[in-house]
């Protein structure tokens, strides 16, 4: 069983390669609910939709998030309204989101929840919520503190950061599966997510972290900074914000307690290097995904690498 932490866009783009090569009932992805807000009386879940949408065939290629050919009516008409609409939910979004919070309100859980709409839109992949409790990421700015949409969406990440927190991470506790996936998996892959609000607030439930440190799977990383600057969106700023460089030895540091292996873009070859010497095993390749194929292509060589890995496991040396 492939397991797959992941958030945001990068993660997606990841994920749309691994269904292409390997088969979704393989495959269990653990996803960020940091970003989960409510909007327009819905529950929102950003992530979880995202991976649903990809995993269906139905995400938005041109924005990276929501419904392929989507329509907007009813986003315009509570513009009209006088509503905000500064979140942009299209007409087949809000079916899903319509239908999670009738499910939420008749007492189902988020995994239940999620497991429900997967099935309904045909994905045999496991989709796992980090957890069922309410968490959420706080960015705080000059201006105030701000939920991620707030800052990511609203302000388009214009606001310096002085810091990030994930409310209400240490009072909650993994969704059923997580930690079990964990454990029994053949290999973990943190996607090409921010570290700090992506993959962070999944570290940040009580239990996953260990879980990370105790599985015997290795664990590998793809980095989404390349040559410095992030691929896309803040995870350059909010890795400054908490204190890691913004670079490939950023990434490493953000999941040193139980990286096994980073992947990381041929751009930083010479950074990876540095990065060896400090007994990190760093494999270079092409991690940037414009298309179908280079998003396969990147599926491919990590899960191969994880292959060779497992070999180092068992006693034998990475090639």
């Amino acid at each position: 069983m492939i397991v797959v932490l992941t958030g945001g866009t990068g993660g997606a783009k990841f994920v749309d390669g691994l269904r292409q090569v390997v088969p979704a009932k393989d495959l269990t992805i653990i996803v960020n609910t940091g970003d989960d807000l409510e909007w327009w009386g819905l529950s929102i879940s950003p992530d979880l939709d995202s991976i649903t949408y990809v995993l269906a065939g139905l995400l938005s290629k041109e924005r990276g998030w929501g419904v392929k050919g989507d329509t907007f009516f009813c986003l315009q008409a509570m513009g009209e309204l006088g509503e905000p609409i500064w979140f942009h939910a299209g007409d087949r979004d809000l079916a899903v989101h319509l239908l999670r919070t009738k499910l939420l309100r008749q007492g189902k859980t988020l995994t239940e929840v999620a497991a429900d709409i997967a099935t309904r839109m045909g994905v045999q992949a496991r989709i796992l919520p980090m957890c069922n409790a309410r968490v959420e990421t706080r960015v705080d700015t000059p201006i105030g503190e701000l939920s991620f949409e707030e800052y990511f969406v609203q302000r388009w990440y214009q606001d310096p950061v002085n810091s990030v927190r994930f409310a209400g991470a240490e009072k909650s506790e993994p969704a059923p599966g997580v930690v079990d996936a964990i454990l029994s998996a053949s290999v973990v892959l943190l996607a090409p997510s921010n570290p700090v609000t992506s993959i962070g607030p999944i570290l940040a439930i009580p239990g996953i972290t260990d879980a990370l440190k105790q599985t015997r799977s290795p664990v590998a990383a793809i980095s989404p900074i390349v040559g410095g600057k992030a691929v896309s969106g803040p995870a350059g700023i909010l890795m400054a914000a908490q204190g890691l460089p913004v670079s490939i030895a950023g990434v490493a540091q953000a999941y040193r307690d139980f990286l096994d292996v980073l992947v990381v873009d041929s751009t930083d070859a010479k950074a990876a290097e540095a990065l060896k010497k400090s007994g990190l095993r760093v494999h270079c390749t092409k991690t940037i995904m414009s298309t179908a194929d280079e998003k396969a292509d990147l599926a491919r060589q990590v899960l191969a690498l994880f292959s060779a890995e497992s070999a180092v496991h068992a006693g034998s040396e990475l090639s």
